[in-house]
């Protein structure tokens, strides 16, 4: 059913573009409209343009469409009558915020990682939730391009009864949930950068990562100022490529929200791992299973390592079968995996999220594995310690 998604919304969005002219030639003209009027066709084309680009960076994307709207605005009334996003009180504050976030990303990046690691999660959790009230309370104003026929028109009509119809709410009603879902799998692939920007240790990376996102994002108003049906073009490309790693954008958008949410609640105090099986992430591809899909690990009655889960976290559930090997815990610096032992090292099977922190004997005995030992960084940190000596020197400290 998926193949079939994409081409029918473009389909859709295109066939909008194209007849919504035809369908305000059919109603019958009550006023005669102003000059500058524009059509619902090009209307629908900056509509689709101002969509992607608001999924790409939502709280910035609202707050310049919010302020156009508002500086375009000829009288009084007409500022009055503007959506909530178009309102001073809205669009100043968000301004700031985006700045403060920009004066972070330039200004901020010679900091220390440990403080300027804590800034990207606030702007990680600002995007994910201004992207979500974007989807629900910003769209379906932007997307309804379709105008409303005056009551008098309707029951004056004097080219039939086909003529006096007011079909604009139907529409604006195939518009609005396929606007939405493109807006979605945009701002997936945008929040997933986010999340790579999180888990990037070096400087450079994060730089590259947000440049390619904000030169992305100026595109899309560039070219839908040159020629509205080459930002349209534009935008519908850069959703078609949205779609097709949407499952990617998504697994890696909920592995940054699960991370997150346990390190600001601090999970791992509270958090105990239970008797049988414990929620977490297949760490690399297996048997056509992509890497970071969600799910619950025990062992069957074999005594395998079975992985139970649901694509997209709602269809229904399946199993994987880890393959026969001997498993142990690696104790990472930030978060740990559970890893299968190989001739040549370790191959990480399993990602822990935070909350597992300080768990990992107890992971051990739950799924009976060999043991649990430092890795990656924490590993190295510990070989250096242990040949300078330090070790050894806090052993008889507190033997002392």
């Amino acid at each position: 059913m998926r193949p079939f998604m994409l081409p029918a919304a473009v389909i859709a969005l295109a066939a909008g573009c194209w007849c919504a002219p035809a369908a305000l030639a059919a109603t019958p003209a009550v006023t005669t409209p102003p000059t500058n009027a524009v059509t619902p066709g090009v209307e629908l084309a900056h509509a689709i343009s101002e969509i992607t680009g608001v999924a790409i960076s939502p709280l910035l994307g609202v707050s310049a469409v919010g302020a156009w709207k508002y500086y375009h605005a000829q009288t009084p009334q007409q500022r009055a009558r503007l959506p909530w996003f178009s309102q001073p009180w809205f669009w100043i504050p968000a301004f700031v915020l985006v700045g403060l976030c920009f004066l972070k990303d330039t200004l901020g990046a010679t900091a220390p990682r440990v403080l300027k690691k804590p800034l990207d999660v606030a702007d990680a959790i600002e995007h994910k939730i201004s992207g979500l009230v974007a989807t629900g309370a910003f769209v379906p104003l932007v997307i309804a391009i379709f105008p409303t026929a005056e009551p008098e028109a309707a029951l004056h009509g004097t080219n039939g009864f086909l003529a006096a119809m007011n079909l604009s709410w139907l529409g604006n009603g195939l518009l609005v949930p396929i606007a939405m879902l493109a807006f979605f799998i945009v701002f997936l692939a945008s929040n997933a950068i986010n999340v790579l920007i999180l888990l990037s240790p070096f400087a450079v990376v994060d730089t590259a990562l947000k440049g390619f996102r904000l030169l992305v994002l100026l595109t899309i108003p560039a070219t839908a100022f040159a020629n509205p049906w080459l930002g349209a073009v534009w935008a519908l490309i850069i959703i078609g490529i949205a779609y097709f790693i949407a499952g990617w954008s998504f697994r890696l958008s909920h592995f940054g929200l699960v991370f997150i949410w346990d390190i600001i609640t601090l999970r791992s105090r509270q958090f105990v791992p239970d008797r049988s099986a414990n929620r977490m992430l297949l760490a690399r591809e297996i048997n056509q299973v992509p890497a970071r899909t969600y799910g619950t690990l025990w062992r069957d009655e074999q005594g395998r390592l079975v992985l139970q889960y649901r694509p997209w976290l709602v269809l229904p559930k399946r199993t994987l079968t880890l393959p026969e090997g001997q498993y142990f815990v690696g104790k990472g610096l930030f978060y740990s995996q559970i890893m299968r032992a190989e001739n040549r090292g370790a191959t990480a099977m399993m990602l822990l999220p935070p909350r597992y922190r300080g768990h990992e004997e107890q992971l051990v005995s739950i799924y009976g594995l060999a043991d649990a030992r430092d890795a990656g960084l924490r590993a190295a940190f510990r070989w250096l310690r242990e040949s300078l000596g330090l070790r050894e020197h806090a052993q008889q400290r507190v033997t002392s």
